[in-house]
């Protein structure tokens, strides 16, 4: 069982910059598969990106602008957002995996923290 417990979020200008951060609990977390989605008010949860073992993945929509990291020793995995948009505004979630790989869709993951809200004004 993992625990997930994000923060990190808030209210910031369009051009500006915010880093998202997912504790963990577990002693095994090296091991799990990492992933950030998203979901703004009336739409579906959506990927943003993920790592597993070296590798990430990123949503068109992200690439160039975020991303994603973990410190193994602390049971935590960053996002880093820089250039945020106002379409960026959204609670954000933290998803884990016990199987390795970087699926971008929800189902690929096994548990979820509680999200935080990142709202970006124009």
């Amino acid at each position: 069982q993992v625990q997930l417990v994000e923060s990190g979020g808030g209210l910031v200008q369009a051009g500006g910059s915010l880093r998202l951060s997912c504790a963990a609990s577990g002693r095994t977390f090296s091991s799990y598969a990492m992933a950030w989605f998203r979901q703004a008010p009336g739409k579906e949860r959506e990927f943003v990106a993920a790592m597993s073992g070296g590798y990430t993945r990123y949503a068109d929509s992200v690439k160039g602008r975020f991303t994603i990291s973990r410190d193994n020793a602390k049971n935590t995995v960053y996002l880093q957002m820089n250039s945020l948009k106002p379409e960026d505004t959204a609670v954000y979630y933290c998803g884990a995996s016990r199987v390795p790989g970087t699926p971008p869709y929800r189902s690929g993951y096994d548990y979820w923290g509680q999200g935080t809200q990142v709202t970006v004004s124009s």
